[in-house]
């Protein structure tokens, strides 16, 4: 007589099963087919900047998507170089930084995986001030970036390149410290280029600033906005992560196909009742820069590695696939969570 298996017995032999492949592939959580509540566990998130590049990240807040998995998220505005110290000492569990920033932490040994890709391609334009025409004006000026090694620096110089220029010899980098730090520092002309994007692009286009170089139109692949986390945390919380990344895939899902959701989430967090500017924000980042499968690539970091490779030995002989762990991604996507 053919016994029936107990449902505990059951769902052992599934978590065994999972656990047996190293737990690179969840299973689903936060939708109809669960059997339990998941506890609901606090995670303090990092974002480095008030850019369009963390819309994924807010859209998913604002959505409720974070507490449908039960994750109790707390967003937390901590700039890049600050960010990847923060989540190494556990004062967050997940940050949202450069991916130059984060292949210098890990090829200098940080214990830090990329699980996500917010931003996988080049969001920004060169804008300059009104009296530069040409390339040939720009040469002995001063460019301004967030800071040295940041995706900002990193987007400059391949610009600067692109135009033929030598970034070390034909201007003057500075770092300022932030997007808004670079835009302020435009319009008070202590700067006279910088990268953008909308919606500071367009307040310094109003002042007369234009784009010298369009980096954006060309969808370059580029690590701006890496998902972090300790590889530790990963080996002991791999459903925790999993839903981090599956609430990620379902915010970016919703972004994608409400407009008006996602304008006024870019309200929120830019503090601004400018309709134009959020609508063109959106268009911009949720339509061209966003993807709606996360993955993080090796080709995506290739700038930031020829670039800090170029003084920095570790970080030129590193193995990018290293830092990459795309299985929770594959996984949301395994489960149809983007569609």
């Amino acid at each position: 007589m053919r016994r029936t298996l107990g449902l505990s017995f059951a769902l052992a032999i599934i978590a065994a099963a999972c656990g047996g492949t190293g737990g690179q592939v969840a299973a689903p959580t936060g939708s109809a087919g669960s059997l339990a509540p998941v506890p609901p566990v606090h995670l303090e998130v990092s974002y480095s900047n008030v850019i369009g590049d963390e819309l994924p990240l807010w859209a998913t807040k604002e959505g409720g998507f974070f507490e449908k998995n039960s994750l109790d998220v707390n967003l937390s505005n901590i700039a890049s170089a600050q960010g990847v110290p923060a989540v190494l000492a556990g004062q967050v569990t997940f940050a949202q930084v450069g991916g130059s920033e984060t292949l210098s932490a890990i090829a200098g040994g940080a214990d830090l995986v990329v699980v996500a890709q917010l931003a996988g391609v080049y969001p920004f334009v060169l804008e300059v001030a009104p009296d530069i025409k040409t390339v040939a004006d720009l040469k002995g000026k001063k460019v301004g970036v967030s800071s040295v090694g940041s995706s900002s620096d990193i987007a400059t110089r391949v610009a600067l390149k692109k135009m033929g220029l030598d970034p070390d010899k034909d201007v003057t980098i500075l770092a300022v410290g932030s997007s808004q730090n670079r835009t302020a520092g435009l319009l008070a002309g202590s700067i006279q280029a910088g990268v953008s994007q909308p919606p500071d692009s367009l307040q310094l286009e109003a002042k007369g600033f234009h784009v010298l170089y369009d980096l954006a139109s060309q969808h370059l692949p580029s690590a701006n906005t890496s998902v972090v986390v300790r590889r530790s945390y990963i080996t002991s919380n791999k459903d925790v992560v999993q839903r981090y990344v599956d609430s990620l895939v379902l915010g970016i899902k919703r972004l994608k196909a409400d407009k008006a959701f996602g304008i006024t989430v870019l309200k929120k967090y830019f503090q601004s009742t400018d309709d134009q500017a959020m609508g063109a924000t959106y268009d911009f980042y949720a339509q061209l820069v966003t993807a709606t499968q996360p993955f993080a690539k090796p080709e995506m970091f290739a700038d930031s590695q020829a670039t800090l490779g170029a003084t920095n030995a570790a970080v030129k002989s590193f193995d990018i696939s290293k830092m990459l762990d795309t299985s929770f991604v594959q996984s949301a996507v395994d489960r149809g969570l983007d569609k």
